[in-house]
């Protein structure tokens, strides 16, 4: 058998055949994954959405409506839990750019007399043992409860009330700045 000289024709035609299966490879797997990848974020969104409000007879998911930050460079999704008509809480999805591992997304449950009800981490890629650990009830707990106008939601070590996770400061850190992002945009513009 001879060997083909390689030519640009030759070339051309081989890199045009391979990006074709390479595309078309890619798309069917995308198509495939799509559903089952909407499903689990949708799963993850609804269990943090449980952890954060008490009962409620509504879907919060479909509610679900937008507020701008106190920044206003961003905005917020709100779920409100209702219950027999009555608002008996609201999830914020709340984030800070500050963590380690970079964004850090958390699910914050505000009552209807504008306190923190529960926190719940929601998505991060902050350092497993140490960062990880903000999703422990020894860190989220200190959030439980709380009314931030008397409570300062930083770390000790920056003035406010809240202990770090050892050697995980700034995921702490993280965490307070989404919690009071939350809180904040929900008492500036989110009331409904």
């Amino acid at each position: 058998m001879a060997k083909k000289e390689s030519t640009f024709l030759n070339m051309l035609v081989t890199l045009v055949a391979v990006t074709l299966v390479a595309s078309t490879a890619l798309g069917f797997v995308y198509e495939l994954t799509k559903e089952p990848i909407a499903a689990a974020k949708l799963a993850r969104k609804l269990e943090a959405i449980n952890a954060v409000v008490d009962t409620y007879d509504n879907n919060p998911v479909d509610d679900m409506y937008k507020i701008p930050t106190v920044e206003g460079t961003d905005s917020l999704e709100c779920y409100p839990a209702m219950k027999g008509g009555s608002l008996v809480g609201t999830a914020v999805r709340s984030y800070s750019k500050k963590g380690y591992g970079g964004l850090v997304w958390v699910m914050v449950g505000i009552t209807s007399e504008s306190k923190i009800s529960e926190t719940a981490v929601v998505e991060h890629k902050e350092t497993p043992g140490l960062g990880t650990k903000m999703v422990e009830s020894k860190f989220k707990d200190q959030f439980k409860d709380v009314d931030p106008t008397q409570f300062s939601m930083k770390v000790t070590k920056d003035g406010g009330d809240v202990d770090a996770i050892t050697a995980a400061t700034i995921s702490s850190r993280a965490f307070c700045e989404a919690a009071q992002l939350a809180f904040d945009s929900y008492e500036k513009g989110g009331k409904r």
